[in-house]
């Protein structure tokens, strides 16, 4: 019997196109945890705006590299806001006792990212960055019943 390479190429098409099927239902089984958890939805509003942050922050360091400086402030805030929602997504997701008082800050630097970003809504990943972090924001308001 001889194998034809293109059976062999369809067959591993195949086998990664299950996989990415079996990952993404995974990722939607995740996301619906962290929604059931206390303080889900702050946990995952976190998770999403460090994300986001880092993208925009690699975007506006290699703009920065090719010296456009009209991103360094938006480089410099959403640096600020990575730090806070990786913090914030920690405590969240124990539920600290220090939570409140942390998601008061956490959503001030949100908002002042969303503000810079709004700056450069022309590049993706400041747009991206700004609604995840008004997301973010709006998630540390309701923890503060605001």
């Amino acid at each position: 019997m001889r194998v034809e390479r293109r059976d062999v190429l369809l067959g591993m098409g195949a086998m990664a196109l299950a996989a990415a099927a079996r990952g993404a239902a995974a990722a939607d089984e995740h996301a619906a945890h962290h929604h059931a958890a206390p303080n889900g939805k702050l946990v995952a509003a976190a998770s999403d705006c460090h994300t986001a942050a880092q993208v925009c922050i690699d975007h506006c360091f290699e703009l920065l590299g090719r010296g456009d400086k009209s991103l360094a402030a938006c480089a410099r805030s959403s640096y600020e806001v990575a730090a806070v929602c990786a913090a914030l997504q920690q405590l969240a997701a124990s539920s600290s006792k220090h939570l409140a008082a942390y998601a008061k800050v956490a959503a001030i630097v949100c908002k002042d990212c969303r503000e810079e970003c709004k700056n450069h809504e022309d590049h993706e990943q400041c747009k991206k960055c700004g609604e995840a972090c008004a997301a973010c924001a709006k998630e540390c308001d309701a923890i503060l019943g605001v």
